[in-house]
């Protein structure tokens, strides 16, 4: 079956027999026992929950994994993640991650007794550098956030098999349209659901993407333990979005390869970071491991007022977090995303105050450059 007939069907698991072409929703928090010692194979919904069920089961078809566990967020699955790993334990993770991530890392996870080096995961000798006896993990965002650094996957699995240590990685920007990372020899992907998969800006969402049945079987554990599970209306919305996954996200790159261009070309604009531009460092990894650049640029303006003027003139594009959407966002990273990152490490990754993240929705091209030109208008 081809990828965009799996989004639209999805899973070949069925909860009722009134041949409803949507899933239901079943909004329930326990279920009833036919008698003793006898279960529907549904206990309660922190455990499972049928709606939530199917779209793991979409999940996992669309990345060719074994399993996928779907979460109240994307940092609840990243949280899950991490208490896979013991006081000691030491993880190597790219230095340009979604700044929640770096949060996460730097003040829950070293009080937790983990040690994270942050890095760039594109340097491959650095990671063997970096490597020490209690390393665990490489935990890889490739496109990073918001600078759109790109990861050889294939060669960090080379490293992470030879040491016995796990490889993760984030997928968010890219989904398992255009890149799969289980294939290319990841143990573990993640998605901030919330984005791409769902689509509409609705709802939050999070997944862990497993290869081995052992993993999964501990980290099912975990998530009904801490109980960060996705409530069954929320996943039927990520099911939902997921049947437009495919035709969204392919017309949002057309766009997106158009805007960088345009972008390159104005004068107040100094960078323009996008996969799909051929000059771009990651161009030609990008090639080998995935099947499109996604639809994420982000780009630095010559001054900070320029920047700041921008975000607020724009009106077709919103100044707000998030991305993935049909509607095109501006994110300023220094200020968002990014502001609980030391000021040090922001501005060593470039992300200063000059710089904008923009997330290419589902509008006319011509109309979100329009925007963009007239916000330039004045400089």
């Amino acid at each position: 079956m081809k990828f965009t007939t799996k989004c639209v069907h999805g899973s070949n698991k069925r909860y009722d027999n009134t041949g409803a072409i949507s899933t239901p929703i079943f909004q329930t928090a326990t279920f009833a026992h036919p008698r003793v010692g006898e279960s529907t194979g549904f206990d309660y919904s922190r455990l499972q929950n049928p709606t939530r069920e199917h779209l793991e089961c979409i999940i996992t078809n669309l990345e060719e994994g074994t399993d996928a566990i779907a979460f109240s967020s994307g940092m609840a699955a990243t949280a899950t993640l991490m208490e896979l790993f013991s006081p000691g334990d030491h993880i190597i993770a790219s230095d340009d991650l979604y700044g929640g991530s770096i949060r996460l890392f730097q003040h829950i996870s070293n009080k937790n007794g983990i040690t994270v080096t942050l890095l760039d995961t594109g340097d491959i000798d650095a990671i063997k550098q970096t490597i020490t006896k209690n390393t665990k993990a490489i935990f890889v965002e490739t496109p990073t956030n918001p600078m759109m650094q790109v990861t050889d996957i294939a060669a960090v699995s080379e490293i992470a098999r030879l040491h016995d240590i796990l490889l993760i990685v984030d997928n968010t920007f890219l989904t398992p349209l255009f890149q799969r990372p289980l294939k290319l020899g990841a143990d573990i992907v993640m998605h901030s659901g919330t984005k791409y998969l769902g689509g509409h800006n609705d709802t939050l969402a999070g997944f862990l993407v497993v290869k081995c049945p052992d993993i999964a079987e501990r980290l099912r554990f975990i998530s009904k333990t801490t109980g960060a599970c996705l409530a069954p209306f929320d996943s039927w919305l990520i099911i939902r979005g997921i049947k437009t996954l495919a035709v969204r996200m392919r017309q949002q790159e057309k766009s997106a390869i158009i805007i960088a261009k345009w972008l390159q070309s104005q004068s107040e604009i100094k960078a323009v970071h996008y996969c799909g531009l051929t000059e771009h460092p990651g161009y030609a990894v990008s090639k080998k491991q995935s099947t499109g650049f996604g639809a994420m640029i982000s780009f630095e303006l010559e001054t900070e007022a320029i920047a700041k003027r921008i975000l607020e003139k724009i009106k077709l594009i919103g100044f707000a977090e998030s991305l993935g959407g049909v509607e095109s966002l501006m994110t300023y990273p220094y200020l968002q995303t990014h502001a609980d990152v030391p000021e040090e490490q922001r501005k060593a990754k470039g992300i200063n105050e000059r710089l904008l993240r923009l997330s290419v929705g589902l509008e006319d091209t011509e109309d979100l450059i329009a925007d963009i030109a007239n916000a330039l208008a004045d400089f």
